[in-house]
């Protein structure tokens, strides 16, 4: 990697309408949307951002920011 080049630090972001408002538990997996993987939290932000303000008016649906490059290294090697 480049000196430049600034580390990927993958995160996804999916939502959907959740059963019931106090737990993240989807009502139907079929349909939760994956809005897209980014490369940087705050990438992800914007995008979760925007969906979450597209759905405003229904309150079971949730989006969710993964911090998906924790799950491929735990150990925090980028």
């Amino acid at each position: 990697m480049a000196e430049t080049e600034t580390p990927q630090l993958l995160h996804l972001v999916i939502g959907g309408e959740l059963r019931h408002l106090d737990q993240p538990v989807f009502r139907d997996l079929s349909k939760v949307e994956f809005v897209g993987a980014f490369p940087n939290y705050a990438e992800a932000r914007k995008a979760w951002k925007a969906r979450a303000q597209a759905t405003v008016d229904n309150a079971h649906m949730r989006y969710f920011i993964l911090h998906a490059h924790r799950l491929i290294d735990p150990r925090g090697h980028a």
